[in-house]
């Protein structure tokens, strides 16, 4: 049995521990009276409102305080930091227009614990990083046309590996083993499958422990995922290992991301650790594997609920596959063609984002909506407070990728899967490929039903299906 039964336990633990300490707290917080600041609560001393925000749905925490403080701003405290949420599309437009003005990234403790060269704040890329940053090779349209040959060809194996010849087939966890082999082949430059299926569970309690309560007992979240890191971090330095003896053998190909940061750690003389190395290619796989394997499989949920959006999806794919020889791979242009099967992604990110937030600090004092945020305090970013909307979209319930038909019909900053400004997430396009080659491929083959149509969705910051999403296939 774990230690970690429920959070009321651990809530109750923490309560006994820091008794001594509640009533003082409690005093200050009374006494605070500081009318500029967001109206709000700061719940109980020390733990604040974590246990509700990370265990009662962030999307509920989020929603429920709208309605009961404000629309624009709440203020809360959560993992520890005193926290101000900026709500709705005028938001999220202050948010994404003072980035690096108000505004810096800011890492919760749980991740600057396990990826342990993260700092609190994202300092300035140093200059291996930079160059990479930089670099044309990699993450831009033009540099991943060269890769989505081989994002077609790695989806295609495994297709015929896991998914042809079965009856049933559980989507979550073929979607994570998919989009891990996809980082590994284009951040690190590896496919070998024992390596990745090493690397796939222990990625999956790194991405649960990345917003928990830092309490590393055995059994706890944040424990299992203390154990995940030390394992990624020693596989990926032996990788890197490996790679730097390739390079300085034998000068080979820099075609992936690892290779061109050894080499610009190397030739900068500002060198890197293995350990520093392994942390930056841990996070880029994080960021590359666990959002896009969520997307696929609630897309497998929405469609497979929609006979009517599934014809249409199929006859658009079929239409670019039509058009292609025996045994070419997909194109760029092919992937222009896929306009619908995209609308049905954004539809599907509305309605079960990939990720429900992000965190920033406020790196001076500033006001919004008539309230005074302090510098130092936390800024909490979320989607959830416009996503269902019935102002912005009708119906929001329903799932309908026509709402996208027309762009102008969606209101600025009512949308916004992948955030904007300069933290725009800077993998978009490379998870558009990585998913619409993923749907191309799918849809050729199969029709699917759901096994339990009304499987529970569970997870807070990172939703799954609580069975992994079974599916009866029917070859086409």
């Amino acid at each position: 049995m774990e230690f970690f039964l429920t959070p009321w336990i651990l809530f109750i633990t923490l309560i006994v521990a820091f008794l001594p300490y509640f009533l003082v707290f409690a005093f200050k917080l009374q006494s605070s009276g500081d009318k500029t600041l967001p109206p709000g609560s700061m719940g109980w001393p020390i733990m604040g409102e974590t246990i509700e925000f990370l265990f009662g749905n962030p999307e509920n925490f989020v929603f429920k305080r709208m309605k009961k403080y404000s629309p624009h701003i709440f203020k809360t405290k959560i993992l520890g930091e005193k926290t101000a949420v900026i709500c709705g599309p005028k938001g999220h437009k202050f948010l994404f227009s003072n980035e690096q003005k108000l505004f810096t990234v800011f890492r919760p403790h749980s991740m600057q614990k396990l990826f342990r060269s993260y700092q609190a704040k994202a300092p300035a890329p140093s200059e291996p990083e930079a160059k990479i940053l930089r670099s044309p090779s990699f993450l831009k349209p033009e540099a991943l046309v060269r890769y989505l040959e081989k994002m077609d060809s790695i989806t295609q194996q495994q297709m015929q590996s896991y998914w042809e010849g079965k009856d049933t087939v559980k989507v979550s966890p073929l979607a994570k083993t998919l989009t891990l082999s996809l980082a590994c082949r284009f951040f690190l430059g590896t496919d070998d499958p024992e390596r990745i299926a090493k690397l796939v569970r222990n990625f999956d309690d790194i991405t649960v422990g990345m917003h928990s309560i830092t309490v590393n007992f055995p059994g706890t979240i944040f424990h299992r995922a203390k154990k995940a890191a030390a394992a990624i971090r020693k596989e990926l330095i032996a990788v890197i290992k490996e790679k730097r003896a390739a390079i300085s053998i034998s000068g080979s190909p820099l075609q992936d991301i690892l290779s061109h940061m050894i080499v610009a750690s190397d030739t900068s003389g500002k060198h890197m650790t293995e350990a520093e190395i392994s942390d930056k290619m841990m996070g880029l796989l994080t960021a590359g594997y666990s959002t896009i394997a969520t997307a696929i499989t609630f897309f497998m949920k929405y469609v497979g609920e929609r006979p009517d959006i599934y014809k249409k999806i199929l006859d658009e794919q079929m239409g670019v596959a039509s058009a292609k020889k025996d045994g070419e791979l997909l194109q760029w242009e092919d992937i222009q063609k896929m306009k619908y099967s995209w609308n049905v992604v954004y539809e599907v990110m509305r309605l079960t984002p990939p990720l429900q937030g992000t965190f920033r600090e406020a790196i001076a004092d500033f006001t919004y909506a008539g309230y005074t945020i302090p510098k130092g305090w936390k800024i909490y970013w979320t989607v959830s407070t416009t996503n269902k909307n019935p102002e912005y979209f009708p119906n929001p319930e329903r799932f309908d990728p026509s709402r996208y038909e027309d762009e102008n019909e969606i209101p600025p900053f009512t949308f916004v899967p992948f955030g904007g400004g300069p933290r725009m997430c800077p993998g978009k396009e490379y998870a558009r490929l990585a998913i619409l080659t993923f749907i191309h491929n799918v849809m050729k083959r199969f029709k699917w039903e759901l096994e339990f149509p009304k499987e529970r969705v569970i997870g807070d910051m990172m939703p799954i299906p609580e069975n992994g999403l079974p599916v009866r296939l029917a070859t086409l």
